[in-house]
């Protein structure tokens, strides 16, 4: 966008014209950019859905599956499945970040990875952070809980995710040159390269995006939507959580704060009032995602901030 190469409101279909998934009705709608970033564009993840639902019937894949999947592939199987809103009506966190990956990739003419290189990773100098790890004995184990004894999660795994199906894990696929890099679920890095992505964001967007772009990315554009029923107090800008109601979220921060997290374990926030940025890496799934820690360190750090 900053390069006037693509619009919040162009067309899906002007980057990927075979991505055409239709609603239950039958009608094909127009799904757009702005939808895809904001998570409104009917889509969703098979995770969310039961054992014979329509994501698990065409085997899509939500990005932590099916080593040796090409992008294309999932895109179409993606595509036969039906909308499961009318684009635009509500918030569905799902696999628009996947299809965004081919969008920017079609738009810059080079591979997910190249793109990413060149416009973040490079420019902030984030010389460990990428969609592939060459070095395996570099890459955290993953875990699936440690309460009441660690658990280790095998080379297939699906972890069980109410009401739905569950997530599926096969953690050796990030080795595989052949799978996909997935926007919603592919990267990999560290703490430290991550708050240096962050940093750049708190603090304006140089040397990778103008400020006025950091600001759209981090104001809710989705309205009155809940991205989740237990999480009142929360927007959605362009790709992360963005707090509208401290008092609703009953959370110490402030107005404006913008978070969001990662299946394996991560979870990080970022609070521009108080000039606050908050990694939190852990190789623990359910303790990232549900677990007592990442709160623990918010409300340690607000702890000190208030004095």
């Amino acid at each position: 966008m900053d390069q006037a190469k693509l619009g919040l409101d162009d067309p899906v279909t002007k980057w990927i014209p075979d991505f055409r998934p239709s609603l239950l009705d039958c009608r094909e709608p127009v799904i757009t950019v702005r939808q895809l970033l904001t998570h409104t564009a009917g889509l969703s993840y098979g995770y969310s859905e039961p054992e014979d639902g329509p994501y698990h019937q065409a085997n899509v894949s939500d990005g932590l599956d099916g080593p040796g999947l090409s992008l294309t592939e999932n895109l179409r199987r993606l595509a036969s499945v039906p909308l499961v809103s009318e684009p635009g009506s509500s918030f569905q966190y799902s696999l628009a970040s996947d299809v965004l990956g081919e969008v920017l990739a079609q738009v810059q003419n080079a591979s997910l990875p190249q793109v990413a290189g060149r416009l973040v990773t490079e420019p902030l100098q984030m010389q460990d952070t990428a969609f592939a790890v060459e070095r395996a004995e570099r890459l955290a184990v993953a875990y699936v809980d440690a309460s009441p004894a660690p658990v280790r999660m095998s080379d297939s795994y699906i972890l069980p995710f109410p009401p739905g199906a569950g997530v599926s894990f096969v953690p050796g696929r990030i080795f595989d040159p052949n799978s996909y890099s997935s926007g919603g679920a592919g990267m990999a890095g560290t703490a430290p390269d991550f708050v240096v992505f962050l940093e750049a964001l708190r603090t304006g967007g140089k040397p990778i995006l103008k400020k006025e772009t950091v600001q759209k990315m981090t104001t809710n554009q989705i309205g009155n939507f809940l991205i989740d029923p237990e999480s009142p107090g929360w927007g959605f800008g362009f790709g992360a959580a963005v707090l509208t109601d401290p008092v609703a979220a009953q959370t110490p921060q402030a107005v404006g704060t913008f978070r969001w997290g990662g299946v394996y374990g991560h979870s990080w926030f970022v609070e521009p009032k108080f000039e606050l940025t908050g990694v939190a890496l852990m190789n623990t799934t359910l303790e990232g995602m549900a677990g007592g820690f990442p709160l623990a360190i918010r409300d340690a750090i607000y702890r000190a901030v208030s004095g």
